[in-house]
C-alpha cells in the first residue's frame, strides 16, 4: 500500500496537494489529530486489503511540537507500516501574498504578531519533519496545474524507478529550494547581451544554437549527464523515487533553459521518467 503524510507551511498548497491525491484514489484525512495517529496506523494495517492508498495531513493547525510526531511515525514504521512524507514549502513573500489575497488568518497568528514573524515561528516548528521529508515541493512559482502534475509524477500507480525533474531557474530570483542537485551555468556567455537574441527565451532555436556553440557548454552538458547517470543507481538503491536537478543562470530565461532542455534529452537514455520545466522563463532579466 501507499501511505503518505502530507505536511508543510500554511499557504504552501497542501489542500491542492490533497485534492490531487484524492483524484488518484487516495483516502485522505485532513488536519489529523496526533493523539489518534498510532490507532489510525493499526487500523490501516488491518485494512490493507481495502485501503491501498492513504494520505493524512499533519500540520501546525493541530500540532505544537513535531518531535513527538516523528516518534509516533517511527513507531508506526517499526510496526510494519511504511510511509512517505511530502512537505510543501514556498517563499515567505509568496506565503504572505497568498494570505493577503485570500484575507485568511494564519493558524498560528496571535495578538499583534506580524504575518512574517508567524511564518518564521512556523518554520521552526516544522523543522523536525521537514528534515525527514522524502519529497519536498516548492510551490512558489507553480500553478495549480503544475503542482498537480508533480504530485501525479510522485504517486501515480504504475510508476517505476526514479522520476527526474530538470528545472531551470534564475539565481536573481532565489535558488531552487527543493533541488537535490544544483548546477550553475553562468560561466557560459549570456545571450542577453546579444541585442538580436535578448527578446527570446532558451526555447528559441537561435538562442539554443548560440549557447551550444560554446565548447564549455557542450563539455559541461556531457560531464553533467554522465555524472547523473552514474548516480542514478545509487539513488535508486537508497529508495529515492524523485530527483530534482536545478540548472541556474542569472535570470533563468536563456542559458539555464537551453541546458535544462538538452540535459533532459540526454537523461532520457537512462530509462527513467524525465521531465523539464522552467521556473523563471517568463520573467525579464
Amino acid at each position: 500500500m501507499t501511505f503518505v503524510v502530507v505536511t508543510g507551511m500554511s499557504g504552501a498548497g497542501k489542500s491542492r496537494a490533497v485534492a490531487a491525491l484524492e483524484d488518484q484514489g487516495f483516502f485522505c484525512v485532513d488536519n489529523f489529530p496526533i493523539e489518534l495517529l498510532s490507532k489510525f496506523g493499526e487500523m490501516v494495517l488491518r485494512s490493507q486489503d481495502k485501503m491501498k492508498q492513504v494520505a493524512i495531513v499533519i500540520d501546525s493547525r493541530s500540532v505544537t511540537d513535531f518531535v513527538p510526531v516523528m516518534q509516533e511515525l517511527s513507531e508506526m514504521r517499526q510496526q510494519g507500516l511504511d510511509y512517505r512524507i511530502l512537505f510543501l514549502d514556498a517563499a515567505d513573500s509568496t506565503i504572505i501574498r497568498r494570505y493577503k489575497e485570500t484575507r485568511r488568518k494564519h493558524p498560528l497568528s496571535e495578538g499583534n504578531m506580524s504575518i512574517y514573524d508567524t511564518i518564521v515561528h512556523e518554520r521552526t516548528l516544522l523543522s523536525p519533519i521537514r528534515e525527514r521529508a522524502d519529497f519536498l515541493i516548492d510551490t512558489t512559482s507553480l500553478s495549480p496545474a503544475q503542482l498537480k502534475e508533480q504530485i501525479d509524477r510522485l504517486f501515480l500507480e504504475g510508476k517505476r524507478g526514479l522520476t527526474i525533474n530538470v528545472v531551470s531557474f534564475g539565481f536573481k530570483y532565489g535558488i531552487l529550494i527543493d533541488a537535490d542537485l544544483v548546477f550553475d551555468v553562468r560561466f557560459i556567455p549570456n545571450p542577453f547581451y546579444k541585442q538580436e537574441l535578448r527578446p527570446f527565451s532558451g526555447l528559441n532555436e537561435q538562442v539554443r544554437r548560440y549557447v551550444m556553440e560554446w565548447d564549455s557548454a557542450g563539455v559541461f552538458l556531457e560531464k553533467t549527464a554522465s555524472l547523473i547517470s552514474y548516480l542514478i543507481p545509487f539513488y535508486c538503491d537508497e529508495g529515492k523515487s524523485s530527483l530534482t536537478i536545478g540548472i541556474g543562470c542569472t535570470g533563468g530565461r536563456h542559458r539555464s533553459v537551453v541546458i535544462a532542455e538538452a540535459l533532459k534529452e540526454r537523461l532520457m537514455d537512462t530509462g527513467m521518467s524525465v521531465y523539464c520545466y522552467h521556473r523563471d522563463i517568463q520573467k525579464s532579466e
